[in-house]
């Protein structure tokens, strides 16, 4: 970090877990960019164990979306 200087992670935060655990995150200026990152998260995370990908806005404290929509199991 550069002396004086803060660096911020941006407002958007993007946050994919598996069974319930952090796997990975990634935070974005603008929510064009973070929605584009968020359709592109879910199809690779598809096949991992419980997976559950949130896009928040940090700046409001606001989850904006979510993927599964539903927690509750498919049909068999």
């Amino acid at each position: 970090m550069i002396a004086g200087w803060k660096l911020s992670p941006g407002r958007y935060h993007l946050l994919f877990t598996s069974n319930g655990r952090p796997a990975q995150d990634g935070w974005w200026a603008t929510e064009e960019v973070a929605g584009e990152k968020f359709r592109r998260w879910i199809g690779t995370v598809g096949n991992t164990r419980a997976p559950r990908v949130t896009l928040t806005d940090e700046e409001t404290d606001t989850v904006l979306t979510t993927w599964p929509r539903s927690r509750s199991p498919l049909p068999c």
